[in-house]
């Protein structure tokens, strides 16, 4: 009984800790009046109680950004199972490659059109050489690379930032 009075009151002080540093990065936020041209039109747009982008912090950041040869494999291998053991899904936004760790989250931009999709690694490959990457169907549908196949990426880490990063964990 006292180990779960003890647990209750060490989840009640971390909660109140976390609560209190969310409401002081509330009050940090700058309150702006915003006004917007309309191009063409000579008139404007105001719009009252907006926080400025550059003063909010991102939950997560990019790292290791590196060009990759990608290719996209799918309907061969939909219903099979994947190196990491989950069932192969073409239209999900997932991605192999020889060995980047399993459940790591890759940022991709398409170098010829610019389009970004995130996918998460769960399997092996490519196989064939000059390859990096091997995107399911899904993801190189977004990315507009199913019709030439193979194509240049610019691949980058999704990671938490820094002060995201939890100092406890209690599990």
């Amino acid at each position: 009984m006292k180990s779960i009075a003890k647990g209750l009151i060490l989840f009640t002080m971390l909660f109140l800790v976390g609560f209190t540093i969310f409401q002081e990065e509330m009050k940090s936020d700058r309150i702006v009046d915003q006004k917007i041209e309309l191009s063409g039109s000579g008139g404007s747009i105001e719009t009252k109680n907006s926080i400025t982008a550059n003063e909010k912090k991102s939950f997560i950041q990019f790292i290791n950004k590196v060009k990759m040869r990608a290719s996209w494999y799918g309907p061969r291998f939909h219903g099979r199972q994947t190196a990491n053991g989950e069932i192969y899904n073409q239209m999900a936004f997932t991605a192999a490659h020889k060995s980047i760790k399993f459940g790591t989250l890759l940022k991709l931009t398409n170098i010829k059109n610019g389009m970004t999709v995130i996918v998460r690694i769960n399997d092996r490959g490519p196989y064939i050489n000059g390859r990096q990457l091997d995107l399911s169907k899904g993801a190189a549908t977004s990315l507009g690379i199913v019709k030439p196949g193979v194509v240049d990426l610019i691949v980058e880490e999704v990671a938490l930032a820094d002060e995201n990063r939890p100092l406890l964990a209690l599990n």
